[in-house]
């Protein structure tokens, strides 16, 4: 059985599960070298997972000849930096969303980054959950007609720290990006047109920091079918994913996963499980999907699901989205291109 040799190249805690799922779910995989300034720290985590090297430098993973892809889970400010490295390295590349922290950026990877005879998987781990998996069949089954509106909602469990907020890039760009690959994903078309706008609800910090709590968008999508978005960064009952698609022929809609699926009716209530706590717990089955699929793809030369393209799009969607909110007008991505 061939095998693909790979370094990480962050391990914080998106780095950390990639590197769980690599070893305990991809036997076709062999991580050899972790990358982290934090080098005492990762050595201590890693100990339990097997023998690797460990590095401060993330230069040494790109000039090891024996690795053959990466892993970058680097904060976003230095995604374009890494990637471009990588490439230049000809080592295949498997790296968290964004793409890159601005659209300036985006776009010069964009296009620089056309057959490069490496394999660039973007991480919109959505693409690879059960549920939207699902979904996604039904559209392309042809059972639910033509699309006419997509709805998505994700709002997270606790409010993120005030510093992260301010190196984010905004919810458009950290938190709303995902729907808006969620919209490209199921509909199969592009996004010409957004209407967004947020507010200030639970943490006046973060407007202070110039971004919002509370979000929402709507995407008009080429094919003409229409997305409505919203999102916030704090609920009191758990993780709250869900999307709902409406067709000319039927509509297909996915729930919340829970604990279990009981559901307990006595005279004072009809009660269920809170949906799980958040993201590590909802979306692990998906993450490990994907880095799956990414290694298959490098492995037996297939296409990989989200590239570099599906990458910049998302983030062009962002830009149209943040213009919307602070100009309060609709924006069309033409504008940006």
């Amino acid at each position: 059985m061939e095998t693909l040799r790979i370094g990480v190249i962050g391990l914080g805690r998106l780095g950390r599960i990639h590197t769980t799922n690599l070893i305990q779910h991809v036997p076709e995989a062999k991580v050899k070298t972790l990358a982290d300034p934090r080098v005492d720290e990762t050595k201590k985590w890693a100990e339990r997972l097997g023998d690797f090297e460990i590095t401060a430098n993330w230069q040494d993973v790109l000039e090891d000849p024996e690795i053959d892809a990466v892993v970058i889970a680097s904060p976003t400010t230095l995604h374009g930096e890494m990637l471009k490295a990588a490439v230049k390295a000809k080592k295949h590349v498997f790296m968290e969303k964004p793409l890159a922290h601005n659209l300036e950026t985006a776009r010069e990877l964009y296009k620089n980054l056309k057959n490069t005879g490496v394999k660039i998987q973007i991480a919109f781990n959505r693409r690879f959950d059960h549920n939207f998996r699902k979904v996604k069949d039904f559209i392309d089954s042809g059972e639910l007609g033509e699309i006419h509106l997509i709805r998505t909602t994700s709002r997270d469990p606790h409010l993120p720290d005030i510093e992260f907020v301010k190196k984010s890039g905004g919810i458009f760009f950290d938190f709303m990006i995902h729907e808006f690959d969620t919209a490209r994903f199921l509909t199969g078309s592009e996004v010409v047109e957004v209407y967004a706008g947020g507010s200030v609800l639970l943490d006046p910090r973060i407007g202070e920091a110039g971004d919002f709590d509370t979000a929402y968008a709507i995407l008009k999508m080429e094919n003409g079918a229409i997305c409505a978005i919203d999102v916030s960064r704090k609920t009191t009952y758990g993780y709250d994913q869900r999307v709902e698609v409406f067709g000319s022929k039927g509509s297909a809609r996915a729930e919340n996963d829970r604990e279990t699926n009981v559901i307990v009716s006595t005279e004072a209530a009809v009660c269920s499980d809170k949906p799980l706590y958040y993201f590590p717990q909802r979306y692990m089955q998906s993450f490990a999907n994907e880095i799956r699929a990414f290694v298959e793809s490098v492995l037996e030369d297939k296409d990989v699901s989200a590239g570099v393209e599906a990458g910049y799009y998302s983030i062009l969607v962002a830009r149209a989205a943040d213009i919307s909110a602070k100009e309060n007008r609709s924006v069309k991505i033409a504008e940006l291109i």
